[in-house]
């Protein structure tokens, strides 16, 4: 065997053992915990405006989360995004919670190595209270014949008045067909805190002139254990100019 493929096997062991550690650690992770899971490709000199729901719900609990985002890419490896979050509790009022920035930046070319890699750091400031949340993402891609698996761990520092300060996991895995541009089918899985869902997905890319396209997203995912909410949904559009 050569050396090259024995650094390739060692790397993906590494990985797979990362992934298994991340997974056990992430019932640290508070909130909501389904999110979009993010690709690690940037198009360079593109700008998007983006809108994001989660809504979550049992026979306890029904929460919401809405998060509009613009954002702009700088050169073939590096975007910026800033979003507004609101969010709504059972018997509460929809209202603003916190203002996050992210910056995504891509490790690698797409096809370059065995996995396309990608790196998202965000910064995240509560509204109504003195918390703040620093986050980086790992992103890892591939292509295997005509289905795309991405998979998104991320780590986060929490701190601020009334939390304990704390690091935070979760984790985020998504396989889906091209079946063709405007329709994707694919399944998620999505862990942390009180929350183990997996349920189908579907994403989407419709073109309306060159260089302007919507891409949607949209799934509806089913707790896996007693802990997790009944049905969680996600929805997401984002409009690329």
């Amino acid at each position: 065997m050569s050396r090259v493929a024995c650094r390739l096997r060692r790397w993906r062991a590494g990985l797979g053992i990362a992934i298994g550690l991340l997974a056990a650690a992430a019932a640290r992770a508070d909130g909501i915990v389904v999110d979009r899971v993010y690709d690690p490709y940037v198009q360079p000199l593109e700008s998007e405006l983006e809108w994001r729901s989660v809504h979550q719900s049992d026979d306890v609990q029904d929460l919401q989360r809405h998060m509009l985002g613009i954002g702009r890419s700088f050169s073939d490896r590096w975007e910026a995004e800033v979003y507004a979050a609101w969010t709504q509790g059972m018997g509460d009022d929809l209202a603003l919670d916190l203002f996050e920035v992210e910056a995504k930046w891509q490790l690698t070319e797409q096809g370059e190595y065995a996995f396309d890699w990608g790196v998202v750091f965000g910064m995240e400031r509560k509204v109504d209270s003195d918390i703040s949340a620093a986050t980086a993402t790992l992103i890892s891609a591939k292509d295997f014949g005509r289905w795309t698996a991405v998979g998104n761990l991320t780590l986060a520092y929490e701190e601020g008045a009334g939390v304990t300060d704390e690091f935070e996991t979760a984790l985020h895995l998504q396989a889906r067909y091209r079946y063709r541009e405007a329709l994707e089918p694919g399944i998620e899985f999505h862990i942390g805190q009180n929350t183990s869902v997996l349920g189908p997905a579907f994403t989407g890319t419709v073109r309306f002139a060159p260089a302007h396209k919507l891409r949607w997203e949209a799934g509806l995912f089913w707790a896996l254990d007693d802990e997790s909410p009944d049905r969680v949904a996600r929805l997401n559009l984002e409009y690329e100019f």
